[in-house]
């Protein structure tokens, strides 16, 4: 498994523990968080800051609204990664 494909399952698992409710659902690199899902911005702002902290990154507050698909989201987690 590539480190992409290790983020994308880990982020995956963060959002269905922070919403339940989305339990079952597919989601892969093209899932408009926003939209596809239901979330509201309360929901994504408690998933970025949960992702934030399973990754131990920051990601600034102005980068957040141009994050809209779940590869968005993971492109701003690798790059902000330690490299191994």
């Amino acid at each position: 498994m590539t480190r992409r494909e290790e983020i994308l399952e880990k982020a995956k698992t963060v959002i269905v523990e922070s919403l339940p409710e989305l339990e079952g659902q597919q989601f892969d690199e093209s899932t408009v968080i926003n939209t596809d899902t239901g979330i509201d911005s309360m929901g994504f702002t408690l998933i970025i800051c949960r992702l934030e902290a399973a990754f131990d990154v920051r990601i600034p507050n102005r980068q957040w609204q141009k994050l809209s698909t779940l590869g968005d989201v993971v492109d701003a987690i690798e790059k902000r990664m330690p490299q191994a």
